[in-house]
């Protein structure tokens, strides 16, 4: 590639692969052990979200933000979440456009009885990596995460 594309930058290039790979490779490790609980890594998330959300409740917008993922799929998250009956959503009452989002009961004890069978495989995930090499890794994908989100701003108004 470098000698087919000789001005892209090969560093940045392989780390973008690196990154998306290992994000491939996160959902498909992980993709089972949601199948068994009878949830998707994204339902997961927001049931996590809804437990720890003061009152238990959100936006839709909101969820969809801390989630990393469109409105749009965050719509048909939250509707499969509604028919299960993990979550309802209501209308807020001073603004009628605005959804809430609010875990039941049985989304928290979805949510927890979720939590022990994740253990496992959390661990087991990043087994190979030491405490050390664990705590430096999360902090260069903060930093990372951070440059991605100022490198953005320049990126929106050349658009």
């Amino acid at each position: 590639m470098a000698a087919a594309l000789p001005d892209l930058p090969m560093p940045e290039t392989v780390m973008i692969r690196l990154l998306r790979i290992s994000a491939y490779g996160l959902g498909t490790y992980f993709e089972p052990v949601f199948r068994r609980l009878g949830l998707t890594e994204n339902s997961f998330h927001v049931l996590c979200l809804l437990v720890a959300a003061e009152e238990g409740s959100a936006s839709p917008s909101e969820l969809s933000e801390l989630v990393g993922t469109s409105r749009a799929n965050m719509t048909r998250i939250l509707d499969a979440l509604v028919s299960e009956g993990l979550v309802s959503r209501t209308i807020e009452t001073r603004d009628g456009r605005r959804h809430v989002i609010k875990i039941t009961r049985a989304g928290l004890k979805a949510a927890n009885d979720a939590v022990p069978k994740m253990i496992e495989p959390l661990k087991r995930a990043f087994s190979d990596l030491s405490p050390e090499e664990f705590a430096v890794m999360e902090k260069l994908l903060r930093k990372t995460i951070t440059s991605f989100d100022k490198g953005a701003q320049p990126l929106k108004a050349i658009a």
